[in-house]
């Protein structure tokens, strides 16, 4: 009988609970860690073939330590806490898991974008002082109620999460803008995209989607979000740093946009020094990186891994970026 090959998953409680494990277990032996330090990485690797991760990082010297890795997979998309390059020269194989949360997210973005136009968290908090029970009126007028229909919603990053959010805004009968990618030079796209600047001009809601690199780090700064509407929203469900914190703190002070659905940070768990924590901040939701964490996109990260690792077993390269 062949020899059942050992994984370990070093960052196994970043899925979160309830996660069935058996579609991975009935393929190699895991063995699963909460959380790994730095330090532990190695050493929880020595005995592995394959190593799992969602945060964990897999440097040049971990791999250099664990000649006997054969496999990595990632349980997210992105790549950047592993050495993609140096396991590419050893041999080792990497796997990412693509399109897992999209449901989850589309949803988590027309919740914050509902949330604010619809004026939620004021009027919850004008009942919970008993505003509504001293009313003369049936109804309360305070905060500005928006409908969405004939709304531009603005998108930046038009992959698969991006295309998700458009069709539920085509749903709620707004206008679709797309830009064309902010830095590049063009190009030739199968839907009419406008230029990044003009988008910040047209938009009512921006919704951002694309991935960060050194390029588009702090994308949104002091002089792209006074290019905003002053009654526009800003949605990030994508990447914190595509967002400079301190120019959207203090453009939603002075009350320059209407609103900001976030649910990223540059540094994740925050720091006390994130200025987006700030109890003061008007018209801000922030969420704790939750858009994605549906029980369901938590099960298929898993049914994912497990899928790279069958087929990796079986001889083929499904979601290969090494």
């Amino acid at each position: 009988m062949k020899k059942r090959l050992k994984a370990a998953f070093l960052d196994y409680a970043t899925l979160g609970p309830g996660v069935d494990t058996a579609p991975l277990d009935e393929l190699v032996q895991v063995e699963y860690y909460d959380y790994s330090a730095a330090d532990e990485i190695p050493l929880r690797l020595q005995d592995a073939d394959i190593g799992i991760v969602n945060k964990a990082r897999i440097d040049a010297e971990t791999m250099q330590a664990n000649r006997q890795l054969k496999l990595i997979v990632l349980a997210a998309t992105g790549s950047d806490n592993v050495d993609v390059a140096t396991a590419r020269a050893r041999g080792v194989a990497v796997a990412n898991i693509r399109d897992y949360c999209t449901p989850a997210v589309v949803q988590h973005v027309f919740a914050l974008i509902l949330a604010l136009t619809r004026q939620l968290n004021g009027y919850q908090a004008m009942v919970n002082a008993g505003a509504w029970q001293r009313s003369n009126t049936f109804a309360l007028f305070d905060y500005p109620i928006r409908e969405l229909t004939g709304k531009a919603l603005g998108i930046v990053g038009y992959g698969t999460l991006g295309r998700g959010v458009a069709d539920v805004g085509r749903a709620f009968g707004m206008e679709v803008l797309i830009c064309t990618r902010p830095g590049g030079n063009g190009g030739i796209y199968a839907e009419p995209r406008i230029p990044f600047e003009s988008l910040l001009e047209q938009a009512d809601v921006l919704s951002l989607h694309c991935p960060l690199t050194e390029s588009n780090r702090h994308l949104l700064g002091k002089r792209e979000l006074a290019s905003m509407k002053s009654d526009a929203l800003l949605i990030n469900t994508a990447r914190g740093a595509l967002i400079d914190s301190a120019a959207l703190v203090a453009t939603l002070k002075r009350g320059e946009i209407a609103g900001a659905g976030i649910d990223v940070l540059a540094e994740e768990p925050p720091t006390d020094e994130e200025l987006l924590l700030a109890a003061d901040i008007p018209n801000l939701i922030l969420t704790p990186h939750i858009a994605w964490s549906a029980k369901e996109s938590r099960q298929r990260t898993l049914d994912q891994v497990a899928e790279n690792v069958k087929d990796y077993l079986a001889g083929g390269k499904l979601r290969r970026l090494a």
